[in-house]
């Protein structure tokens, strides 16, 4: 039952759409009108400012914490916080209260592996920056980023579940930047 209540409230806290509540309570605007129509921080720097980036940001960041925190205070062990900060990052990508159509996931995991791994997290995050910095494109790091936590969780013996975080969230970001990459291969990628 535990298990159950984990997942559910997990994927519920993942599907707050922050982007859109406070694109549109601050700003006033719905960010799925602009940009890449994307919900995420991304498309919240590009079309709101930096200080809307930021924000949602930090905020679909936490959501992967709380996610983690869930798992963790119900279960108290390493699977029940994977559990709890896989489903924060199903909830952000796939959300209740948006038709399921929400943002790519990489500041929700980005928060999970905070909570699991932060030693990995702080390189991950380096990676992601340079690589941001050094393309412009802020899917190529975000896809390296992705792509190479799992292989610092297995370098860094990180246990086994947090691993298959690693390993299923990489898989999911990429999957979800597919429109990305076909953009990326026809050279039509929006710089940041």
């Amino acid at each position: 039952m535990d298990v159950i209540l984990i997942a559910l409230w997990a994927y519920l806290i993942g599907s707050i759409p922050n982007g859109l509540i406070f694109g549109k309570a601050i700003w006033h605007k719905d960010l799925r009108q602009f940009g890449s129509h994307n919900i995420g921080a991304t498309n919240a720097w590009r079309v709101l400012g930096r200080k809307a980036g930021l924000l949602i940001f930090l905020l679909d960041f936490i959501k992967g914490q709380l996610g983690v925190l869930l798992g963790g205070c119900l279960m108290e062990t390493p699977g029940a916080m994977v559990l709890g900060g896989f489903f924060a990052v199903v909830g952000h990508m796939f959300p209740l209260f948006l038709g399921f159509k929400g943002g790519k996931g990489v500041a929700t995991a980005l928060g999970v592996m905070a909570a699991l791994m932060p030693q990995i997290t702080v390189i991950v995050f380096v990676v992601w920056l340079a690589l941001v910095l050094l393309t412009r494109y802020v899917s190529v790091g975000s896809i390296a980023a992705a792509l190479l936590a799992p292989i610092l969780a297995a370098l860094f013996n990180e246990p086994a579940e947090f691993f298959a975080f690693a390993l299923a969230a990489a898989v999911l970001i990429v999957w979800r930047h597919r429109e990305n990459l076909a953009r990326l291969k026809a050279g039509r990628e929006n710089r940041f």
